[in-house]
């Protein structure tokens, strides 16, 4: 560590701002919405992306995987680390949820965090998720990162007044998005702010058009003068503002006219102009629109494949960095040789039933795949080697090209004869 540490005192902060300048992160948009997690997650298509991703990370199988002297692997469940994170990682989650959570807070802050418990030996005991918005990495005199977290005041036992707790970077489990020093990722809420903000403007204009009764504003105009204004107001209003009072006739007295000022939503484009959101903010977490209910361009041809797309483009780099990252953090390091954290997609590339029987009769007649392999990817039980289950088949009207030529050589040596 001695060597690399002059490298590391050189280094800035890690942070999730450009250069040194002010940080661009949330606050108010050109849309006069202020975006942050919070509001962010109030727009359907935001929360549709989130959840879409959070459960499909959660959801895949989570394996500790050995290697063995033959090249091969092999899962082991032995192993204290694949009950944290194939069942349960501390005793008041499972790991459905623990995943989800953490997936969630990557989508939203750019960063995932987890407390590591480990016991006398190193190994890993528990996995507590923490909030990104508390969590602050420093680095060290020495060069190594940590990591403060903020407690509030009914979180700290030990501090009554709440305060910073500092943790090591072996004490965390640290998933950043990307980021502009790979060290701390920036939130895409953040980078997409304005994008949010119109699609929450859109949604409060249409709920604030239908409170006054699916008419646009306007004034009332009056031939004379008007000795209370304020009464006249709040007496229209009272009788004709509000979804409960659309379509009722109004009466003007007193010469008065009603004029509209507002532009009704079809001249507006709100109805496209909230479709095109929904588009964009897919478009920011990579979600094909078929999937948060836009099934304009989507058809029985193509829908299968913009699937398998998602699983390929958008879900597994996610799965990239975590496994990396859950490997970095967990496993100790002289285990690192040996022992690696996957996740298995297989589920979601199997495509329909026609598709996956038609490729496992390639594999099965080819050789490269026994009975028993096809029945543990369609989870189904083994079936013994007495029955054949481990035999690898080949198809015996097939050979190689060279004994095909021996074999037609002898032939004519035959004949000749």
């Amino acid at each position: 560590m001695s060597i690399f540490s002059s490298i590391f005192r050189s280094r800035d902060k890690p942070q999730n701002r450009i250069g040194g300048g002010g940080s661009f992160l949330f606050g108010s948009t050109t849309s006069g919405k202020n975006v942050n997690e919070h509001t962010a997650m109030q727009t359907t298509a935001v929360y549709a992306c989130v959840r879409i991703l959070a459960e499909a990370i959660a959801g895949l199988p989570l394996h500790v995987y050995q290697y063995r002297l033959d090249g091969s692997k092999e899962r082991i469940p032995q192993h204290p680390l694949y009950y944290l994170l194939h069942n349960e990682p501390n005793p008041e989650m499972t790991s459905f949820v623990f995943r989800e959570t953490l997936m969630s807070h990557l989508l939203l802050w750019g960063n995932a965090y987890a407390q590591i418990l480990r016991n006398g030996r190193g190994q890993v005991i528990a996995l507590y998720p923490l909030l990104p918005c508390k969590m602050e990495v420093n680095r060290a005199p020495n060069g190594e990162l940590v990591y403060k977290y903020y407690r509030d005041a009914d979180e700290s036992v030990l501090n009554p007044k709440g305060g910073y707790v500092t943790l090591r970077k072996d004490e965390v489990l640290h998933i950043p998005g990307l980021g502009f020093d790979g060290l701390v990722g920036y939130s895409p809420i953040a980078m997409a702010k304005n994008s949010i903000g119109m699609s929450l403007a859109t949604e409060e204009y249409g709920a604030s058009f239908f409170a006054n009764g699916a008419n646009p504003g306007g004034v009332l105009e009056h031939p004379g003068v008007i000795k209370d204004v304020q009464r006249v107001k709040e007496s229209w209003n009272s009788a004709y503002q509000g979804s409960g009072n659309a379509h009722k006739v109004a009466v003007l007295e007193e010469g008065m006219k009603f004029q509209a000022i507002g532009i009704p939503p079809e001249q507006a484009q709100f109805l496209e102009t909230r479709k095109f959101q929904i588009n964009e903010i897919a478009r920011i977490f990579r979600v094909p629109p078929h999937m948060v209910g836009d099934l304009e361009k989507s058809s029985f041809s193509n829908i299968e494949q913009q699937s398998l797309e998602f699983v390929k483009y958008t879900l597994d780099p996610w799965v990239v960095r975590w496994e990396q990252s859950l490997q970095q953090s967990l496993i100790l390091p002289s285990e690192k040789s040996s022992l690696f954290i996957k996740f298995n997609v297989d589920g979601l590339l199997r495509g329909d039933y026609q598709s996956r029987m038609n490729g496992y009769a390639v594999g099965r007649q080819n050789g490269w795949m026994s009975a028993n392999d096809i029945r543990e990817l369609e989870d189904m039980n083994r079936i013994t080697t007495e029955e054949g289950g481990d035999l690898y088949l080949v198809n015996g009207n097939m050979t190689k090209l060279a004994d095909a030529g021996a074999f037609a050589k002898n032939q004519v040596k035959e004949v000749s004869k």
